[in-house]
């Protein structure tokens, strides 16, 4: 009987593969702008520090972190109510790659204590706020759902040092800063309800003085991230104290007893979400918990704003963060892939898509660089520096998250068909970048808060003298240089009517945050194209005020203008 021989087919070489796989890279060495700009925003000694943690992170960030984070979204947490012997004992079980990532984050890198303690990643002192977020930057962009407890126990511990008794902040302190990843303590926020999300003056749940000094605590919270933290933050209403929020205070409502006993809150269930599905949220009931008052009674939400600005801040870098791997990706494939005979790179459209991506990517990474600056600013009661902090924080929270939700989709496209396989990260960026404009206040929320910080603080002169300061260090044409000024001019002029026109002008406010978001973050990219000599920065710089702040006919082939142009 004849046989007939085996199809001989010629597999191609890992390098020749059609479909391009970027796993394993260095997100960090591999990421030709962040080394540049860190080094113009840090000082000097402390970045030289910090390089071999950004490359040991970077490297965890494209490897076994990514790996881990594929796993923790296939397998999110579950609650327990009891255990086999039938004690009633709560526990929220988390998956052991979810467990190995808090290691890294908690443990190794210190990015929920070190903004708290001395001696963080070998340094002598305290380390600049821009060490964490740089860190944290890079940690994102494999997984997003565990910076959620990270962001909130670093906030919590910060409220409560800003706020507390200082008895209170004696007790816990320890624990909320401790080094070690089993010795240490996290922390969660409980504010949202049923009839109060964003509207706080509605708060049901009521406080009750006690003999010794503490608080009893009744009612329900309707969506708490990491709801077995050892420790959170809650706002509650005292009872008899009157309505609307000068009635609502805040409370450090602790996970177990000073005995060792659980205290009297049960977690009723998780949230089954769209995306953060490696960390749990879930619905609090509190039987009488035993709490303790944090600052002024009647002072809670102006306490609890720290903690949710902190948070923002928080959520920003994350929004920048996924950007920059969606588009690091997309940058990747364009190399990558060849259709019809060219790279994809090299095709004019997709260069096109490609810069349109950069530019919000960019945008946003400029924000975190200017805004983690106005923090330590702020906290070293520098003249100028909260007010700066305080617009520059919501402009972030507010354009950044938005932003973020139309870079992943935009990216993954890029891809392909396999972009839309959960077997790859997109999936995962598009999902998770929906919470950003949601949690900690949604859009609308936020972009009114530019309008409150520039009623209230005075914040609009403040950003404007500092970008007039960065102009003054930009070299650029003078065609370019009147084109930024007299943008945010426009922008500034527009915010402030805005804002005088009080509720009037609410309707305004979206378009007056986008406005001072582009207009700034134009000028601001141009001073660190200066800095680092860079005409690719300069050249997006370009880009941002030419298709996101200036009117342009969408019909006519607008490209840079030639005085634009060195």
């Amino acid at each position: 009987m004849n046989m007939r021989a085996p199809l001989e087919v010629s597999r191609p070489t890992d390098s020749a593969h059609p479909v391009p796989d970027r796993a394993g890279s260095n997100l960090y060495t591999t990421d030709t702008q962040w080394a540049p700009l860190l080094q113009q925003y840090l000082p000097a000694d402390v970045y030289a520090h910090l390089q071999p943690y950004l490359t040991r992170m970077g490297h965890l960030a494209g490897g076994r972190l990514d790996e881990l984070a594929l796993i923790a979204d296939k397998n999110p947490p579950t609650l327990e109510h009891r255990t086999r012997t039938g004690q009633d004992a709560q526990r929220i079980v988390k998956h052991p790659a979810y467990v190995e990532m808090e290691r890294v984050a908690y443990g190794e890198f210190a990015l929920a204590t070190m903004s708290h303690r001395t001696g963080v990643l070998g340094w002598e002192g305290k380390l600049p706020p821009l060490a964490k977020y740089a860190l944290t930057y890079l940690f994102v962009q494999a997984e997003f759902g565990l910076c959620c407890p990270l962001s909130m126990t670093d906030s919590l511990a910060r409220t409560l040092r800003k706020f507390g008794a200082p008895e209170l902040v004696d007790k816990y302190w320890s624990q909320l800063t401790a080094t070690d990843f089993d010795d240490m303590a996290q922390g969660a926020m409980f504010m949202t309800e049923q009839a109060a999300g964003s509207d706080i003056a509605n708060t049901q749940t009521v406080a009750y003085p006690q003999a010794d000094g503490s608080w009893r605590l009744v009612g329900d919270k309707w969506f708490c991230s990491n709801p077995d933290a050892a420790f959170a933050m809650v706002l509650a209403r005292v009872d008899g104290a009157p309505a609307g929020m000068k009635g609502i205070s805040l409370f450090l409502l602790p996970r177990q007893l000073d005995d060792g006993s659980t205290n009297h809150y049960r977690i009723i269930r998780l949230k089954e979400k769209l995306g953060t599905r490696s960390m749990a949220s879930g619905e609090i009931h509190m039987e009488g918990a035993v709490a303790y008052l944090v600052g002024e009674q009647g002072r809670g939400f102006v306490q609890m704003a720290d903690m949710v600005n902190n948070s923002r801040l928080s959520n920003g870098v994350r929004a920048a963060g996924m950007m920059r791997r969606a588009v690091a990706e997309a940058e990747f494939i364009a190399s990558e892939r060849h259709a019809f005979g060219n790279a994809l790179q090299d095709m004019p459209l997709m260069q096109r898509q490609l810069d349109k991506l950069r530019i919000y990517s960019e945008q946003a990474r400029t924000m975190v660089l200017q805004t983690a600056q106005a923090l330590q600013r702020s906290d070293a009661g520098e003249e100028g520096g909260y007010a700066l902090l305080r617009i520059l924080t919501p402009l972030i929270k507010f354009r950044a998250c938005r932003d973020a939700r139309k870079v992943t989709g935009d990216a993954m496209e890029v891809r392909g068909g396999c972009g839309y396989i959960e077997e790859w990260s997109d999936p995962r960026l598009v999902r998770d970048a929906h919470l950003g404009s949601i949690w900690e206040g949604t859009s609308n929320i936020v972009a009114l808060d530019v309008l409150r910080a520039i009623r209230r603080e005075g914040s609009l002169p403040v950003l404007q003298a500092h970008a007039a300061q960065l102009l003054a260090q930009t070299h650029a044409t003078p065609a370019f240089l009147t084109a930024l000024r007299s943008a945010l001019e426009r922008a500034a002029a527009f915010s402030q009517s805005a804002a005088d026109a009080d509720a009037a002008g609410e309707r305004l406010a979206r378009q007056a945050a986008s406005g001072l978001y582009h207009c700034f973050t134009a000028i601001a990219m141009a001073w660190e194209a200066s800095r680092t000599h860079s005409s690719e920065r300069m050249r997006w710089a370009q880009l941002v005020l030419l298709h996101r702040a200036l009117p342009r006919d969408p019909l006519q082939d607008g490209g840079i203008p030639a005085d634009w142009v060195q």
